[in-house]
């Protein structure tokens, strides 16, 4: 099976830990990160207020960098919360391991009892989280910390998704720069409902989740004798 990873160089790591071992994986790198001015996500979370929030969210690899510039809005004893266990372990390297983590921020939200609840997150997400939290009562605010932005693919890359038998998309930024070179025959591999929305505008199909059932899951998919699912 041939699985092309669309994230950065170095960042695909972690899905060798939950993709089928039979897996080939080739890195076929579609954005790069742009991250957001440290001082302005400074001043953005000082203009919350001191102790603003009884939670925080890390929903990516790419905002543990930005923790430490918005400790002033937290609240004593306020709780940390990690979309991914890529984001979990980079939280507890820096002295921030969270109390719990889950592979959509749809599941975190559902988790969280007490707000306001303060979120790192990328410029182009959707607000899954908000939306979770806003249905629950629960008062919370996103700030930006980076953003993906889509990079030309050369004939190697576009050979590469054209012949692939899975292909992992994190963002809806990576979607459209791959997205008209994968084959109807390709399942997509996503993260939650933001990427999941933009794939499936043009494209049936789509496996939600980045862990070890999704692996297994895509196993079962791509083993001729098993075809679709029903």
């Amino acid at each position: 099976m041939r699985v092309v990873a669309t994230r950065e160089r170095g960042r695909n790591d972690a899905l060798r830990d939950w993709l089928p071992v039979s897996a080939d994986l080739i890195e076929v790198p579609v954005t790069t990160t742009r991250f957001r001015d440290a001082g302005e996500v400074a001043e953005e979370a000082t203009s919350l207020g001191v102790a603003f929030a009884r939670a925080l969210v890390v929903t990516s690899t790419r905002a543990v960098g930005y923790v430490e510039l918005v400790a002033g809005a937290l609240a004593a004893g306020a709780a940390v919360w990690s979309i991914g266990t890529a984001t979990a372990e980079a939280l507890a390297r820096v002295g921030w391991p969270p109390a719990a983590t889950a592979s959509r921020a749809g599941e975190i939200a559902e988790q969280i009892v007490e707000g306001p609840v303060l979120a790192l997150v990328a410029r182009e997400a959707r607000d899954e989280l908000g939306e979770v939290l806003t249905r629950r009562g629960i008062a919370w605010r996103a700030l930006w910390c980076y953003e993906t932005v889509g990079q030309a693919l050369d004939a190697d890359a576009r050979r590469a998704l054209e012949s692939a038998d899975a292909v992992v998309i994190g963002a809806p930024s990576a979607w459209r720069v791959a997205g008209p070179h994968v084959p109807a025959s390709a399942w997509v591999v996503v993260p939650g409902l933001t990427t999941e929305e933009a794939v499936r505008r043009d494209h049936e199909r789509v496996l939600v989740g980045w862990d070890r059932a999704t692996g297994a899951r895509l196993a079962a998919l791509t083993d001729p004798p098993h075809g679709d699912p029903a």
